[in-house]
């Protein structure tokens, strides 16, 4: 019996695609599950043995502090009528989990930590934080303090399992990673290639929005031809815009678009690209694979065990434009190579990244 804490279930971001893939392939013998959320864009959901409750959230300075205490009422009721033995919690965001009660278990998925979203973990400084060094002490404490009530924590990689270690927890951690649903992002033949390289994700700096535009203007001056898709919306989407709007023939900036269109677009790519630096684990990436898509990204630790160099894919140094350029136009020009990869992408999702195997794996850390 267990209640899951995620204030924005019905977005498109990362979390709320990894919720809805978790409880769409949970084994019919799973316990009963209370997903708790926000009514933000409410949409209609249904899966068997679950049931949704919204609590209203508005994008007001102080909605997370009144919905984290609604949510805190409604879990200690839930558990004194010995409905809930588990509370699961997703963050970020962190201000509900201050307020989680004590007296019921919390297993923590840490989907990513400020250390790493601030560009901390890493060695050298590879992009600039939003946040302030005062913001990040705050958020910090907060990570820590939210840690210290974790009975056990969930990270997606060996990389967020590492970052977890370094704020001093030392209670279990299990590496779950994020997956793929191989039932609804099947690859087909009845949609033409029409998309030579396809991105996808948060246009924030993070996530390599700078990068991007250098990358995308590098395939055009090598490619003139070259068709480019950017599916993704954030805090650089101005930037972005206006550095690649002068490219109306061959990039395409798609925005903000719904969970449910993006096999369409998966369809229509022959190359799946990311210039992001920092993923609790690149769910886009895992689609793409699973549409049987080559991939060319930056090599970090975040991507290991999912692309394998000359495999499933090709790395390139952080940063190192031209090797990623070319590499991105290697697979343009070596279509047999790039599908051999994409079919061996698909099987490793089928056999590692599949969401009703994952789902088990889960479901076996409340105990």
């Amino acid at each position: 019996m267990i209640a899951i804490v995620s204030p924005q279930f019905y977005g498109v971001h990362g979390i709320a695609r990894y919720l809805d893939s978790f409880l769409a392939n949970l084994p019919a013998d799973h316990p009963p599950i209370y997903m708790i959320t926000g009514d933000e864009f409410h949409s209609p959901r249904a899966y068997p043995g679950v049931e949704i409750i919204d609590i209203p959230f508005s994008t007001t300075r102080y909605s997370l502090f009144t919905w984290g205490w609604a949510v805190r009422k409604l879990l200690l009721q839930l558990h004194r009528d010995n409905k809930i033995q588990w509370v699961n919690f997703h963050f970020p965001p962190l201000i509900p989990g201050l307020l989680l009660p004590k007296s019921i278990p919390m297993l923590l998925t840490a989907h990513t930590t400020y250390l790493g979203m601030s560009g901390r973990f890493y060695k050298e400084q590879l992009f600039q934080s939003q946040w302030s060094n005062l913001s990040l002490a705050v958020k910090s404490w907060m990570e820590r303090r939210i840690f210290a009530s974790a009975q056990k924590v969930i990270t997606l990689t060996e990389q967020g399992r590492q970052e977890v270690l370094a704020y001093g927890y030392k209670g279990p951690i299990a590496v779950i990673p994020n997956g793929a649903d191989i039932n609804l992002f099947t690859p087909g033949d009845s949609v033409g290639k029409d998309i030579d390289v396809l991105f996808c994700g948060r246009i924030e700096r993070r996530k390599g929005s700078r990068p991007l535009v250098e990358l995308c203007k590098l395939l055009v001056q090598k490619q003139p031809d070259i068709k480019i898709v950017i599916v993704g919306y954030g805090d650089d989407d101005a930037w972005v815009n206006q550095n690649l709007g002068a490219y109306p023939d061959n990039i395409t900036l798609a925005g903000k678009t719904p969970f449910s269109e993006m096999i369409n677009y998966y369809q229509r790519s022959k190359v799946y690209a990311s210039t992001s630096y920092y993923e609790g684990l690149p769910g886009t990436c895992l689609e793409a694979m699973a549409m049987q898509l080559p991939v060319a990204v930056w090599k970090f630790l975040f991507y290991e065990g999912i692309v394998i160099s000359g495999e499933t894919g090709l790395y390139a140094e952080p940063n190192d434009y031209e090797a990623l350029a070319q590499q991105v136009l290697y697979l343009l020009a070596n279509p047999e190579t790039a599908a051999a990869m994409g079919k061996q992408g698909r099987q490793l999702i089928q056999e590692q990244y599949c969401w009703t195997k994952l789902a088990k794996d889960i479901l076996s850390n409340y105990c």
